[in-house]
């Protein structure tokens, strides 16, 4: 019955806002707080004509598409970070979708094999460093976060948190399980704090002196120097792009894929063209404050200004897999005990 229910809400709220009952429409199911997208949206309306509607899923999305099965109205599914693209697909709940446009406009590495899904925006995980507390250069990799130099000055969001088991992943991936289990014990012994809040609370706690490094994503710099409040939290710190010691800065995505159930499927592939092409990725990275996935697409001034940085090379794929050994030795070490 709550399946029953889950369509029927959708489908009712397409209908309000439909100003006739033959108008071309796509469903999408979004991680991403719908004022993120909606300018994307709005553009590949008038564009194509399709009407876009956007149902918000803070949690949950794989469970609901299994739920809903056959009946699901949802035609698109967008989502951050590649656990949850992997997710997904290890549900199967994805249909694969072949397009000259999507292979030419998305490098291999940034689309699944099976083309189920397509990275759409790159973010990098970086430090924030207090200006103030922390000179130039003190900081340059992720293992040096675990250095006893840093005993009490290192604040995180919680360890459990899927951008936290994506760089664990990825420390996994780059120095085996030991090693890793190894640098989030040295990173535990660091904290100035208990594990809490967002990347931008790790950067309030640096401006109100209660530690002096963080981790978090490139985007929320440019998501403080936009708002009045948080504006004096940004000054506070210098972005650092950090390396693995054999590699480069840690990158995740965000990412699209067609549901199995699509029942708009012509206008979803539309849709994801869309999103692939130069122009889609120019509003999706701007508004986002992310890096498009076409190196050829320019990224906004705003993250410009931050500064180069060479991306890990490493398979996300690999990285996905290796996500349960990292929330389990998360936990092995008590990262947020």
């Amino acid at each position: 019955m709550r399946v029953i229910r889950s369509i029927l809400l959708f489908s009712a709220a397409v209908a309000a806002a439909a100003p006739a009952a033959a108008e071309e429409e796509v469903n999408i199911y979004s991680h991403r707080q719908p004022e993120l997208i909606r300018p994307l949206l709005d553009a590949f309306t008038a564009e194509t004509g399709i009407r876009a509607n956007v149902a918000f899923l803070n949690k949950g999305m794989v469970e609901r598409l299994r739920a809903e099965g056959g009946r699901s109205p949802a035609d698109i599914a967008l989502t951050t970070d590649i656990g949850r693209l992997s997710a997904l697909k290890n549900a199967g709940v994805l249909q694969p979708v072949e397009s000259a446009a999507l292979a030419a406009n998305i490098a291999a590495r940034y689309r699944d094999p099976g083309n189920e899904w397509f990275a759409l925006t790159t973010r990098a995980r970086i430090v924030y460093a207090s200006k103030e507390r922390v000179a130039e250069g003190e900081v340059t990799t992720y293992g040096d976060l675990a250095d006893p130099k840093w005993k009490g000055r290192v604040c995180t969001r919680s360890g459990l948190h899927v951008y936290m088991v994506a760089l664990t992943a990825g420390m996994i991936e780059q120095r085996g399980e030991a090693g890793a289990r190894e640098w989030l014990a040295g990173v535990k012994g660091n904290l100035a704090r208990k594990p809490q809040g967002n990347d931008r609370a790790q950067v309030k706690a640096i401006w109100s002196g209660e530690c002096d490094i963080s981790l978090g994503n490139t985007y929320y710099m440019a998501l403080m120097m936009k708002d009045e409040d948080q504006r004096e939290w940004a000054d506070s710190v210098r972005i650092v792009f950090p390396v693995f010691e054999n590699g480069g800065t840690h990158v995740n995505v965000s990412g699209m894929a067609m549901t199995k159930s699509s029942p708009n499927r012509a206008n979803a592939l539309r849709l994801m063209e869309f999103l692939a092409s130069p122009k889609g990725q120019e509003i999706y990275a701007t508004v986002n404050h992310e890096y498009p996935v076409n190196p050829d697409v320019p990224t906004s001034g705003l993250v410009e200004a931050f500064g180069g940085f060479e991306a890990d090379d490493a398979d996300l794929r690999a990285i996905a897999d290796l996500r349960p050994a990292a929330v389990r030795i998360t936990r092995e070490v008590d990262y947020d005990g």
